[in-house]
């Protein structure tokens, strides 16, 4: 009746300030799982950290896809970034300060690499195996599962994928079948929704795979995201991207009994019908986007060739 939830934690210059934060996390509010934002940013500024960096405008626009030539727009294997010694001894330091803040119990999943090729990435994992992350997420786009195989294989650390994915059948599959991952984390709201997120996480557990589940949107998609993970065995924690936004949880009226979430856990409305939730329009007016003229808008820019979609991280 309660399902688990990951905090996403956006990162910090300054390790020290970061690792407070994370601390925070479990100590006030009971997140009993975190994930970090650890990409090479973190060091780029430093002279002698990342190989062709300056070439990127330093390689921290990693989802800034405004220039279609850009970094951001650029795959993976074809930036020839790479990370040094003394980068990678950096990071390390990063992760290091995080860990010894909130300990070993608690599981602390990593994203938001940058854009390098597989080489880097298992220099990069191999440099973070002794702090044992519950995973590494998106080193390379999900459609290259060759090369996703390759780096499960050399790494100690579980591997993770699969925001970006439509469907079982158009990409997960193939990543399943390979065992190109150690899990697999569709987000709901763009996978297919309830039924198919459901279907691939029951495939992934057939394949001996877990599944965690990816979460950036509303309280609405949340809640469609708990029923899914209450009804689906190899399931792990849950996304709660909205920690720090005050408002988010009022967007709903919770129809059951319990509050949304408790201590870092969401409780499944099991007294109430549906999602078990109903709209909180006047909440919603509150928190438009100023530039929204009206309440439900069409929206004929997401007929556009640039539709703000992202296909790949």
């Amino acid at each position: 009746d309660k399902i688990r939830l990951y905090a996403d934690t956006p990162g910090a210059e300054n390790p020290v300030i970061f690792a407070e934060t994370m601390k925070k996390r479990v100590d006030v509010q009971g997140f009993t799982w975190l994930k970090m934002d650890l990409g090479i940013h973190v060091v780029a500024k430093e002279p002698g950290n990342i190989v062709n960096n300056k070439f990127w405008d330093g390689a921290t626009g990693q989802y800034n896809l405004s220039e279609y030539m850009g970094y951001g727009n650029t795959l993976h294997p074809f930036t020839q970034i790479q990370i040094t010694d003394k980068g990678l001894a950096g990071l390390a330091e990063y992760v290091e300060k995080v860990r010894n803040a909130v300990g070993y119990e608690i599981p602390l999943s990593s994203d938001h690499f940058g854009h390098f090729d597989i080489n880097n990435s298992i220099r990069f994992g191999k440099a973070m195996e002794k702090y044992r992350l519950a995973w590494l997420e998106d080193m390379v786009p999900w459609f290259y599962t060759d090369q996703w195989k390759t780096v499960t294989d050399a790494l100690e650390t579980p591997t993770c994928t699969g925001e970006d994915i439509y469907l079982l059948n158009n990409g997960f599959k193939p990543l399943i079948d390979a065992h190109a991952v150690d899990i697999i984390q569709p987000d709901l709201g763009t996978s297919g929704g309830l039924l198919e997120t459901k279907k691939i996480g029951d495939y992934a557990e057939e394949h001996g795979i877990a599944m965690a589940m990816h979460m950036a949107g509303s309280p609405v998609c949340f809640m469609a995201n708990v029923h899914c993970a209450a009804a689906t065995q190899n399931f792990l924690a849950l996304e709660h991207h909205n920690v720090d936004t005050p408002f988010w949880e009022n967007l709903v009226i919770m129809k059951g009994s319990e509050p949304m979430i408790t201590k870092g856990f969401a409780n499944v409305p099991l007294d109430a019908p549906g999602l078990g939730i109903e709209l909180n329009e006047e909440e919603f007016r509150k928190h438009l986007n100023p530039k929204t003229k009206g309440y439900f808008e069409p929206t004929p820019e997401w007929n556009e060739r640039r539709s703000h979609d992202r296909l790949w991280s």
